[in-house]
């Protein structure tokens, strides 16, 4: 018995006769799909942990809505917009066992940055603590003179 290398398939209410000895394999994702996308950079090109996060069904350039973890070091959430225009960008499905970062990884940088952008504020509120607690006469001063200055002549 010999195997059937065509196959009749029907696009938009066309019937067609395809080939299955030069027919390609078409990869169908979803939104919620775990992928990686592989994104050009300066140095070559790099594949990322990624998620497809949105659709935007342009009539012109239907546009996957790709969100990725860009640097390994902060784990900063990065956005790619794939569609028929990008260039050097590809997405593929994802293998859970080829991923290179684990959830804790990234919760433990995220915290880090949170500890940090904290700290900051903390320095940021001491200073003006200290700017309205030694500076008081000084603006004190320059207000009664500012208002001396605005106010109306009659």
């Amino acid at each position: 018995m010999t195997k059937k290398t065509t196959k009749i398939i029907t696009v938009n209410g066309i019937k067609m006769e395809v080939d299955l000895r030069h027919a390609t394999v078409i990869e169908n994702f979803k939104v919620g799909d775990c992928v990686k996308v592989l994104i050009k950079n300066y140095n070559g090109y790099k594949s990322h942990a990624a998620i497809i996060v949105g659709f935007d069904n342009f009539n012109s350039l239907p546009t996957v809505i790709i969100a990725y973890i860009g640097d390994s070091y902060s784990a900063e959430l990065e956005f790619c917009y794939y569609n028929a225009e990008s260039k050097d960008t590809e997405i593929c499905a994802a293998n859970p066992l080829d991923i290179p970062i684990r959830k804790a990884e990234i919760n433990t940088k995220i915290d880090r940055e949170i500890r940090d952008l904290e700290n900051k504020i903390k320095d940021i509120k001491q200073k003006r603590h200290y700017l309205n607690l030694h500076f008081a006469k000084y603006f004190s001063d320059y207000i009664e003179e500012e208002a001396k200055i605005d106010q109306p002549v009659y």
